[in-house]
């Protein structure tokens, strides 16, 4: 596996699969490398998998800010020309994966991305909002006198009464040499949100499209695909196709495991000539 060096990139990454061609997978806001560990595993039996931390979330390295630029460069440093990815990301990590098709497309042989469009979603209050809640509500978490980590389902009940959403964050809670600390980079996540949902068009605005096949996965009960986001997904990847999966949310992966394992394998099957 052509791998560069991680230490060099910040990232930590886990690796599956020891034959067939190569796949990364970039997750979401408050995710890890670890949350794709099911799909990987079955992708695994035929390709050579990646489950790579994103920067400011798991193991990886924490910087002073959040850019979409900053993120697609540290992940592209972990790949080659000559051993080109199929690149999967969802939510913040379908972005970066999109940011780096188009600024390395000769690292990336496809592109799949989950349930997010290349748009800025300042306009949409609810869904940032969202996210900003959930942060603060973790912040607020007084983890100095934390004894249990069913005490933090409990804190965080209010402000996350989904308990899908909440398993889903104290993921996140790691419990080392007596101490609790949070996984991914709060203060800077939440000060940068409106980073993580916007997109950076303006560094990106003299690149080419990226003209290779590009699957475009999308949640039925989710509002990050919508007919109004097609027009810049096809100016930014011409050859993209898109697929709904009915019964599934923002979180599609999780929600319809079987119905995307079989829609993303379609996509990474070799093409016989």
């Amino acid at each position: 596996m052509v791998l560069n060096d991680r230490a060099r990139t910040g990232l930590h990454v886990t690796t599956l699969g020891e034959r067939g061609p190569l796949v990364a997978f970039c997750h979401g806001l408050f995710g890890q490398g670890k949350n794709w560990t099911t799909v990987a595993k079955a992708v695994a039996e035929d390709h050579r998998v990646l489950l790579v931390d994103m920067p400011h979330h798991g193991r990886s390295e924490w910087v002073d800010h959040f850019d979409y630029v900053d993120v697609a460069d540290r992940v592209a440093a972990l790949f080659d020309a000559n051993d080109p990815v199929a690149l999967v990301g969802h939510s913040m990590g379908g972005k970066a994966a999109m940011v780096l098709a188009l600024r390395h497309p000769e690292l990336v042989e496809r592109l799949c991305v989950v349930d997010v469009s290349p748009v800025d979603y300042q306009a949409y209050e609810g869904e940032r909002g969202e996210f900003a809640g959930y942060i603060d509500a973790m912040l607020a978490l007084d983890l100095a006198t934390l004894e249990h980590r069913r005490d933090a389902d409990a804190a965080l009940a209010d402000a996350v009464p989904s308990r899908t959403v909440r398993s889903f964050l104290l993921q996140n809670l790691h419990h080392e040499a007596g101490r609790w600390s949070w996984r991914p980079n709060l203060e800077v996540l939440g000060r940068d949100l409106e980073v993580l949902g916007g997109w950076p068009a303006d560094a990106l605005a003299d690149l080419p499209a990226y003209d290779r096949p590009t699957l475009w996965i999308a949640g039925q009960n989710s509002g990050y695909v919508r007919d109004e986001y097609a027009g810049a997904m096809d100016r930014w990847f011409p050859r993209n196709r898109r697929v709904v999966i009915k019964g599934a949310g923002h979180w599609v992966h999780s929600e319809q495991p079987e119905v995307f394992l079989e829609v993303l394998q379609r996509f990474l099957a070799p093409v016989e000539s």
